[in-house]
């Protein structure tokens, strides 16, 4: 039959009805403005309307631990979640009274930010692996509104007939913790704003060289601050250059740091070459710090030598107070830094622990979560915290599985804080910024990234640069919108010079190739392949134009009519 006979023969034929616009529009239906777009009226009913399964998603997603924790299983998780938790508990102490001297508050207010955060974050957040709690880069910027605000000349004491060197103390870390608190509370609520109106995309823009860059940069900055802890032995007490009294107590403090930077850093070696061999690291920072507490007290180093130490650690639990509302407005910039950067490192993490362990964190949700962790704390004298890398590699590392580490955690720094603070106080506060020279190691590290995006990326590697000196040259928060504007601003020129090429296929295979750069590529008779690596608005349209007419060879009166349509929807 003749269908058999074209069947046999490969020959077929198709009929379809050519299709113009309008005749497209009747047979596909277009749905109307009204149809995808609800009315105002119509949204409003439906976001009041309440049905349970709504209810219920709105709950679940409002408090994702009402999810995960019925399905707790204490039997695979309850272990390993408690050494988890206990080992980064261990690492809290330190850390916490460490980075608060970053902030420029008193240690005691570090170990606070390490524990109201971590028990709010458990109900709110997404991420099952991250620590919450005291960042260095975060104590940096607290530090530098504190200091702004609070100078040590305005709380100089008055002797009656002028001012003599001694600062008051008391009344500045008083007002300090103030700055701090409010600064904390108004960054919190900017990042819960953020959230609830689901601009959790902002953190996209903050790329991996801009945010490495901005903490290699902060680093800096960690070492110039701790310098007066380093070398903050009083003058006062001698009276001529190069006194055996001080000579010998240089040398004494000297030799300590020395001995406690070598052991911190052979340590931490140590533990990271033995850690699949090791349950859990050693706790080498709580160790210096018990070691440079008995040195202290017992060679009386305060008073024989005047030599900083972290004074009283009060026990108990400070009750909730409101914070000072009349400092918003001049901290207001600095607050939105630091939500900004407190969410872009801790969701960077979140995710990349999502992704190894095969879960999701939603990006606005854990706004939410950051947002109420800093504003609940911050009515707790708790300053601005996200997530520290160190401390949740242990988390994850560890063992741990879900946010009861935290709460593990959580509850060895309330241990110490009511019954443990006070063997703390003859601590040189030299130690707790040794403790932070080392752990910054992981970020000057990240000067490697130079070469690395050299070889990668030119425009990564110039953001880098940017980001780098313009945090080192200015201040922490005006460095990070000058980084992000510049960021910006490269994303916009990368639209302008786009890759332009013409593809060709690879004989025996369905790949496509451009045809300048390979030799054994062919063209597809009758059809030309036009690619660009850049989506095409109204700011590169010409440029696109261009470089078709270019690389295209056909009837350039052609091109120019539908040149002109090409233009004429774009301006629609």
């Amino acid at each position: 039959s003749p269908m058999e006979s074209t069947r046999r023969f490969g020959k077929y034929r198709v009929e379809r009805e050519v299709l113009d616009e309008q005749r497209l529009e009747e047979v596909t239906q277009r749905k109307t403005h009204s149809d995808t777009h609800p009315s105002l009226t119509e949204r409003l009913k439906d976001s009041l309307r309440c049905t349970v399964p709504k209810l219920k998603r709105s709950v679940m997603s409002s408090l994702p631990v009402l999810y995960w924790l019925p399905k707790y299983s204490v039997w695979d998780y309850g272990m390993p979640d408690l050494i988890s938790g206990i080992s980064v508990g261990i690492m809290h102490l330190p850390q916490g009274m460490a980075y608060a001297l970053l902030a420029s508050l008193p240690p005691v207010f570090g170990l606070y930010s390490s524990l109201y955060p971590a028990l709010i974050y458990f109900f709110f957040g997404t991420s099952r692996h991250i620590s919450i709690g005291t960042f260095t880069v975060l104590s940096i910027m607290v530090g530098s509104v504190t200091e702004r605000l609070a100078p040590d000349v305005a709380f100089l004491k008055n002797n009656g007939t002028n001012f003599t060197a001694e600062v008051d103390i008391t009344a500045r870390d008083s007002y300090r913790v103030q700055v701090a608190a409010a600064t904390t509370v108004l960054g919190g609520l900017i990042q819960v704003v953020l959230g609830l109106v689901k601009f959790g995309f902002v953190g996209t823009y903050l790329s991996e060289p801009l945010v490495r860059a901005y903490t290699t940069a902060a680093a800096g900055h960690a070492v110039v601050a701790q310098l007066k802890n380093i070398l903050g032995i009083s003058p006062t007490r001698f009276s001529g250059p190069l006194s055996l009294v001080y000579v010998s107590t240089v040398k004494n403090l000297a030799l300590m740091l020395a001995v406690s930077m070598v052991f911190l850093i052979a340590a931490k070696e140590l533990n990271s070459f033995l850690s699949s061999k090791l349950p859990v690291p050693i706790p080498v920072e709580l160790i210096t710090i018990v070691a440079a507490t008995l040195i202290s007290n017992y060679a009386y180093l305060n008073s024989n030598y005047t030599v900083s130490v972290v004074g009283e650690i009060p026990s108990g639990l400070s009750p909730p107070s409101v914070p000072d509302v009349s400092i918003f407005g001049e901290v207001i910039g600095d607050a939105f830094a630091l939500a900004i950067v407190g969410y872009a490192i801790s969701i960077s993490l979140g995710k990349t622990f999502a992704l190894k362990h095969g879960y999701k964190v939603d990006s606005n949700q854990e706004l939410v979560a950051l947002g109420l962790s800093n504003a609940v704390g911050g009515f707790f004298q708790c300053y601005s915290v996200c997530c520290s890398m160190s401390r949740s590699l242990i988390q994850e590392t560890t063992g741990g599985k879900t946010q009861m580490a935290g709460v593990a955690s959580a509850v060895i720094v309330l241990v110490t804080i009511l019954k443990l603070g006070a063997l703390f106080q003859e601590l040189p506060k030299a130690v707790l910024a040794v403790i932070v020279f080392v752990n910054l190691k992981g970020m000057f590290k990240q000067y490697s990234d130079i070469v690395t995006l050299w070889r990668r990326s030119k425009f990564d590697l110039v953001v880098w640069l940017v980001t780098w000196v313009s945090t080192l040259l200015l201040n922490l928060d005006l460095g990070l919108a000058a980084s992000i504007s510049f960021a910006l601003l490269t994303v916009i020129f990368r639209t302008q010079l786009p890759t332009y090429s013409v593809l060709g296929n690879v004989p025996g295979t369905e790949l496509y190739v451009d045809i300048e750069t390979h030799r054994e590529v062919r063209e597809i008779p009758g059809v030309t392949i036009f690619r660009s690596s850049a989506t095409v608005y109204y700011a590169n349209a010409e440029l696109y134009l261009e470089a078709l007419k270019e690389k295209v060879k056909c009837n350039m009166d052609h091109l120019k009519i539908y040149s002109d349509f090409f233009l004429s929807c774009l301006a629609l």
